[in-house]
């Protein structure tokens, strides 16, 4: 980074920062006491503190992590300043823990757009730093800066580890990713992601040799028909059933199959991967929550997914392909029609917008969910069409990744959502610097609007004087 990048870069970092710090004070003066999923998280990290580490509330569902990190912050600082009696481990010290993290998070996208995008000449420090910007304040994921929720230290450490897997350093990334896995169990999947970036390099390198050989690479077309798909898919068989080659793989990638088979060792152990509270977060194979996700990162991403191009190149590629999009549409009414589900949690909880979503949108009409395949169609297009730059292997382990983290949730939150979008916002091309400026317009309305409602439109239960707020 030059002199003058960095001194930028530690401007929008510091001014960032310095702006949360005043964004926090402000909610903790009006949110004192826990709120929601913190009535668990505050009196489990309390007893840590406390030292009392084998009590355990049953309604958690994931690892101490968050408990864990916080004790080793909180109580080194206490010691050092001298802090005593209730500012110890209360609530609001406990929520700075997230805005520490939520810096580190500032830092760590930065240092990943500059390696992915580090071929890329053209992108200038400014429009690095811009990303950064808007990443960082990617709403979904900024509003738990300032609750005491796992996700900025869960997205803190996967990221961290990702960073780690992109400079060749895997016995470190599979370290941080066994702490994102502390953090939340399903953050397994991007240490298998992290392995599946190594197997889609090797892949992609022996998939040029192989047409090199053929001497038919100007014949193949990624964007092209079943025929070589199939190739694709023949070739990763026969790659794959290679002894040879799965020893290489594995040389390569045993710290994360370390961390996969201690992952198991501990399904086996709790008898599942929910650690309490197993009935209202039950597996299934949720197929629609792929379509969900494709509809939030469109919306997230419109300056960049949804332009008159994207929509002009879409329809062409309808007329160019009508049995394949036909076969698309069929598949995906039989998916919504079979494995959609409602859990209880979203059509009981009004402070949630996805309970608002649920019943303007989808409960108007039973055949709602049914329209908006054509919707889903064009999301899915737009967001594949962003990717062509990745490899094709890169491409279906990424899918593949996304799959596992989304379709097994039963409840639809926004908050799993949250690191298969910031994934591939990074690896999607820089966009032009208008773009880049209107996204960052439109995350901070959002944030705008979503922290204003949070303080100001506060609402009761009948029959509970507790004040209830809107968040994501």
């Amino acid at each position: 980074m030059e002199r003058r990048g960095a001194y930028a870069f530690s401007a929008a970092l510091s001014g960032a920062f310095l702006l949360s710090c005043l964004l926090f004070a402000a909610i903790n003066r009006r949110q004192r006491g826990p709120y929601m999923d913190e009535a668990f998280h505050v009196p489990q990290a309390q007893a840590y503190c406390q030292g009392r580490f084998l009590q355990w509330d049953p309604m958690i569902t994931t690892l101490p992590g968050l408990y864990l990190v916080s004790v080793g912050i909180v109580k080194p600082a206490a010691w050092l300043f001298g802090w005593t009696g209730s500012v110890v481990c209360s609530a609001g010290m406990l929520r700075f823990i997230n805005l520490l993290f939520t810096a580190g998070n500032f830092y760590l996208l930065y240092l990943l757009l500059f390696k992915i995008h580090q071929k890329n000449k053209a992108v200038s420090d400014f429009q690095r730093i811009l990303s950064t910007l808007t990443l960082a304040t990617f709403p979904a994921l900024y509003f738990f800066t300032f609750l005491y929720y796992t996700d900025p230290g869960s997205v803190f450490f996967t990221l961290f580890a990702y960073l780690m897997c992109l400079y060749g350093n895997h016995k470190t990334s599979a370290l941080l990713g066994f702490c994102g896995f502390m953090f939340r169990q399903t953050n397994i999947v991007w240490a298998v992601f992290c392995a599946g970036n190594i197997a889609a390099e090797k892949l992609s390198e022996a998939w040029k040799t192989e047409l090199q050989k053929k001497k038919d690479e100007k014949n193949f077309s990624r964007k092209g028909s079943f025929s070589d798909l199939f190739r694709i898919l023949k070739f990763l068989i026969e790659y794959l059933i290679s002894p040879k080659n799965i020893v290489r793989l594995t040389a390569l990638t045993w710290p994360y199959i370390i961390l996969v088979i201690m992952f198991f060792v501990f399904v086996f152990i709790n008898g599942g991967i929910v650690v309490g509270d197993r009935s209202s977060h039950e597996a299934c194979l949720h197929f629609p929550q792929l379509f969900y996700f494709l509809s939030f990162t469109v919306f997230f991403s419109f300056p960049h997914l949804l332009t008159p191009t994207k929509i002009r190149k879409f329809f062409l590629s309808l007329q160019k392909h009508p049995v394949m999009y036909s076969l698309t549409a069929v598949i995906s009414l039989f998916l919504i029609w079979k494995f959609t589900y409602v859990h209880k949690y979203l059509l009981a909880d009004n402070r949630h917008y996805t309970f608002y979503v649920w019943r303007k949108i989808f409960q108007r009409h039973e055949l709602v969910k049914y329209v908006l395949v054509p919707v889903y169609m064009f999301a899915g297009w737009s967001f594949v069409d962003t990717l062509q730059l990745k490899s094709i292997f890169w491409i279906l382990m990424y899918f593949v990744c996304l799959l596992a983290a989304t379709v097994p949730q039963k409840l639809l939150e926004f908050r799993y959502f949250i690191l298969p979008f910031l994934i591939y916002r990074l690896n999607i091309p820089f966009p032009s610097l208008y773009r880049q400026i209107l996204e960052l317009a439109f995350y901070t309305v959002v944030n705008a609007v979503a922290f204003y409602i949070f303080l100001n439109k506060t609402f009761q239960w009948p029959n509970s004087n507790e004040i209830q707020r809107f968040m994501w």
